[in-house]
């Protein structure tokens, strides 16, 4: 119950309490899941930005993904403070936001605390052109603490689960020959990268 109302206390501070930016004169305009690109005529650029909450050290998070993710890049940071009401119910004294863009994609990225983590139910899929962009990516994802799983599916070192699939995998399974698509799908169930050789 603690971290529920820990995290309420955090949205909270993040959708109304501007005042608690740290080093940020107009805060008003910095209210935090609130931090989507806006473009030269006023539209917004990305309707739907996926947020990832991750325990500490929004910068080193960012860093990470744009390590293997070489296209993207920092577009803001910030540090807050939070309020007495949130340190009362064992928050931490402040809190990180960040916004990245990765293959085109914005992420935003809260780090307060280690309150929640990733699980299976949310995935990203990297759609790669061929094999060796498959071999990058997995190899990418799983170092440094990162996990193999079955069927193309892996995890980061944060927890975070990406499926690396190559595009050419999607037209196997959905071919209209029934011999290619059980064959593609039997041996997909053998393997934890996916091979597209062995799924032909």
């Amino acid at each position: 119950m603690k971290k529920f109302i820990i995290a309420a206390l955090i949205t909270a501070t993040l959708a109304g309490c501007g005042d608690a930016q740290k080093g940020h004169k107009d805060s008003k305009a910095d209210t935090l899941l609130n931090q989507t690109s806006v473009n030269k005529t006023g539209m917004i650029a990305q309707k739907i930005t996926p947020a990832l909450w991750v325990d500490k050290d929004a910068k080193a998070v960012v860093n990470y993904y744009l390590s293997i993710f070489k296209d993207g890049k920092l577009k803001e940071y910030h540090q807050y403070k939070n309020p007495p009401e949130a340190k009362a119910q064992g928050g931490q004294d402040s809190f990180e936001t960040a916004v990245m863009e990765i293959a085109g994609m914005e992420f935003s990225i809260l780090a307060a605390g280690p309150y929640f983590k990733f699980n299976e139910s949310v995935s990203f899929v990297v759609n790669c052109k061929d094999q060796a962009e498959v071999d990058y990516y997995w190899a990418a994802l799983t170092a440094n603490g990162g996990e193999e799983g079955a069927c193309g599916w892996c995890k980061d070192k944060y927890g975070l689960s990406w499926q690396v699939v190559p595009v050419e995998y999607f037209e196997l399974i959905n071919s209209d020959d029934p011999k290619v698509r059980e064959k593609a799908m039997k041996n997909t169930l053998k393997q934890k990268k996916l091979i597209l050789s062995e799924l032909k």
